[in-house]
């Protein structure tokens, strides 16, 4: 072996030793942050338990309740993410929105999906797992995982509008759909802009985002499952 190939081998080894202590020192106040603030997804209230009364009301609560919901952002955030490297780049987000509004219409029309917290948590945990992996995923597979996941983050959705009128729900429908379109894109963007100019280093930062989306995945898994 020559000298530059050693010093190589020993620089990609140091490089990962740094990752992984960077991981732990972030993982680990992540957990514990996630631990006393989580709870379950169907409970993310915009206007603290009040049934949106008019399109503003309606609209509001729509664009906060992908935000406030940890779990749900940081599933929006990683299916862009994910998508960056994808031909179909913009379509995928549009699937898993489009899942979400039909989840949500399952909730309205009294219909029940059992274990709605627990699949969007392992939902988390799973695509967590694939920017862990840092290889290139299948299309289909991740617009699949979105469509499945969709329809129960959506249904989650619909517990805070369950009882509103036409105005109020339509509202709300559009506010949660253009706040995930836009996140997931603005993450997709973000991620294109980070390959391009630190080329070198953008596997290892996916992973440590996809070290970051499990744990949150596997806190609120843990609380859904105790609760």
């Amino acid at each position: 072996m020559s000298k530059s190939t050693l010093f190589a081998s020993i620089a990609r080894k140091l490089s990962i030793v740094a990752l992984a202590k960077r991981s732990v020192r972030i993982v680990i106040p992540t957990c514990i942050g996630l631990l006393s603030a989580a709870s379950p997804a169907a409970a993310h209230h915009a206007l603290s338990g009040k049934l949106p009364a008019n399109f503003f009301e309606g609209f509001m609560s729509g664009l906060a309740h992908p935000i406030i919901g940890i779990d749900h952002f940081v599933f929006v955030v990683a299916i862009g993410l994910l998508c960056a490297r994808q031909p179909n780049k913009f379509r995928i987000p549009a699937a898993f929105v489009l899942a979400a509004m039909s989840g949500t219409g399952i909730h309205l029309l009294g219909l029940d999906l059992p274990g709605a917290e627990i699949v969007i948590s392992a939902s988390v945990i799973a695509i967590g797992a694939m920017l862990v992996v840092a290889r290139t995923t299948n299309g289909i597979v991740i617009a699949g995982l979105g469509a499945i996941a969709g329809l129960f983050h959506g249904y989650a959705y619909g517990q805070s509008i369950v009882g509103a009128q036409m105005s109020p729900l339509v509202a709300y429908l559009v506010g949660f759909s253009l706040i995930q379109y836009g996140v997931a894109i603005a993450a997709l963007l973000i991620c294109e802009v980070v390959s391009q100019k630190f080329a070198s280093q953008v596997s290892g930062v996916m992973r440590l985002a996809g070290l970051v989306i499990c744990s949150t995945g596997i806190v609120f898994l843990t609380k859904s499952l105790i609760s």
